[in-house]
This record gives structure tokens, C-alpha cells and sequence, in this order.
């Protein structure tokens, strides 16, 4: 994963331990006070937050625990892989387009970041500018010359 990426995640579970799971324990405690239990609407919702908030965060301790921040100076520069920016053509409407192959993690098509992992990360991978790739998407195929290939992030 990026040095990015890593960084994202580790603020974002700063985030959830440090504000978001206090804030509902403070709910918890709040509809609490209200009495009854059973048909207390309050309080169920804030138990289910926190079991949700809880689940996110153990998901994101186990990706933080078995992640590695690659060192981009050891990565191919001219052939596309992991932390790739790909310049491409589709070659079925002539529009062009530009990825950045990254983790499954960091996936962000906003951003202009997809996964390596997703069809077209699977199929542009270890393809040099001029290739030309055919990939099956759930809208059928298509067609993608790369224009070019850079280290990205």
C-alpha cells in the first residue's frame, strides 16, 4: 500500500477511536439514563452504532497489522503494477482516461484510484505503454490502448 494510503487509515481510526466511539458511548450512557431498556428507541440505536463503530475498527487494526508501505524507488517505472498512474485510450468511443493501480484498501474512483484487484487492475497489470487490452467488465468488453505508464500514488 501507499505510504498515502496508510497514512489515510491510520488517521481515520485516530478518528473513530479518539472521537466517533466516545461520542456514542456518551449516547449510550445518555439514553441510559432515560429508564426503561426495552423500548428505549435511543438506546438500541446507539448500541448498534457502537457494535458497527467497534467492527470498523478491528477490521482496520487487522488491515494496519498485516500492511506493507511499498518504497516506490524499488518499482518498475515503465510497466504497470502496483502504485501505477496509466494513461489509456478506449478504443470503442475514443475517450481517454487515468488510473492509479492501488491496494483494494485505497480504492477510490474519485480520486481516480482503482483497485488492483478490479478487472481493469487485473488486466492492465505488467502491460507496457502501446499494449492494448481487452477486458471483460460487468458492461461487457472493452477495449483500452495505454498511452502511457508512470509511478503514480
Amino acid at each position: 500500500m501507499s505510504q498515502e494510503g496508510y497514512d489515510k487509515l491510520v488517521a481515520e481510526l485516530r478518528q473513530l477511536e479518539s472521537v466517533e466511539l466516545p461520542q456514542v458511548r456518551d449516547a449510550i450512557a445518555e439514553a441510559r439514563d432515560k429508564g426503561d431498556l426495552s423500548e428505549n428507541f435511543e438506546y438500541h440505536a446507539a448500541k448498534r452504532e457502537q457494535g458497527r463503530l467497534l467492527g470498523r475498527i478491528r477490521f482496520m487494526q487487522r488491515v494496519l497489522e498485516n500492511a506493507r508501505v511499498l518504497d516506490t524507488s524499488h518499482l518498475a517505472n515503465d510497466v504497470v503494477g502496483l502504485l501505477s498512474k496509466v494513461e489509456m485510450t478506449n478504443e470503442t468511443n475514443g475517450s481517454h482516461m487515468a488510473y492509479t493501480i492501488v491496494s483494494p484498501h485505497e480504492a477510490n474512483l474519485r480520486e481516480g484510484k482503482i483497485s488492483i484487484k478490479s478487472p481493469i487492475g487485473q488486466a492492465l497489470l505488467n502491460k507496457r505503454a502501446g499494449d492494448l487490452v481487452v477486458v471483460r467488465v460487468p458492461a461487457g468488453m472493452l477495449k483500452l490502448r495505454i498511452e502511457s505508464v508512470c509511478l503514480g500514488a
